[in-house]
């Protein structure tokens, strides 16, 4: 009886120390995409240098918890919801990993970006898709914390709001590169960056589904709702400006 519970509480502290390591790989992306935003406002290459080795060890820790999930995994042959919360975890892992990828690609643009002139508003709009990008990630590793799958649900469905955004600076960031070649630069490197906080943005989506999953064991089975409509919008841009050539 006594080895039985051994077991049984050796089990339970290494699916605490899964859950526990996700929580500290959350913190570590969540500070990424911050300081990454932040380095590119300011124009600030130590802050996007630190970012960049940052992304290392969020490298390093999806490794060895990817590692410990599936030794778990070996070892206990775990059933049911016990299952579904590593398998969860390594999926939610992969999507913090990619955050800590399109934080640092951010993070390497700040010295391209800070040679040539950036338009003000389009800077703040970037800044402020990036607060709603930030204010998603953060919903989610909450509802991941107390395994709320309704509260993940509405991280989802408010995806949309930032696919809108992302549109909107599209638009405008295409605009002031056919008014002026000389911002077709600075804009692009802007256009990257929206993209990628776009990008942050459908990682939280995907680890709302993964929380989904984890809770009821069922995937969600509707579409997502999507607010980029920058595929749509290309062509008639490209055109427009084919013809002023």
């Amino acid at each position: 009886m006594v080895m039985s519970e051994h077991i049984v509480t050796s089990y339970e502290d290494e699916l605490k120390l899964i859950v526990r390591r996700i929580s500290e790989m959350g913190g570590m992306a969540e500070r990424m995409v911050e300081q990454s935003v932040a380095a590119l406002m300011r124009s600030d290459w130590g802050l996007a240098q630190s970012v960049v080795a940052d992304d290392v060890l969020l490298d390093e820790a999806q490794r060895t918890l990817d590692e410990r999930a599936i030794l778990t995994i070996a070892k206990r042959q775990p059933m049911s919801v016990d299952l579904r919360e590593i398998v969860g975890a390594i999926r939610i892992s992969n999507d913090l990993e990619r955050i800590g990828d399109l934080a640092k690609n951010i993070a390497k643009r700040v010295i391209a970006v800070h040679d040539h002139a950036q338009p003000v508003q389009l800077v703040r709009g970037i800044e402020h898709m990036s607060e709603l990008a930030l204010e998603q990630l953060k919903e989610v590793l909450d509802a991941y914390g107390e395994r709320d799958s309704e509260r993940a649900l509405a991280v989802r469905d408010n995806d949309e709001q930032i696919d809108a955004m992302y549109t909107s600076i599209f638009r405008e960031l295409l605009t002031y590169m056919m008014e002026d070649p000389r911002n077709i630069t600075s804009c692009t490197h802007l256009l990257f960056s929206a993209k990628n906080i776009e990008r942050i943005g459908d990682h939280a989506t995907n680890i709302a589904e993964t929380i989904y999953y984890i809770e009821t064991g069922q995937q969600i089975a509707d579409e997502r709702p999507k607010g980029d409509k920058t595929a749509t919008m290309t062509q008639p841009v490209l055109n427009a400006q084919d013809r002023e050539v």
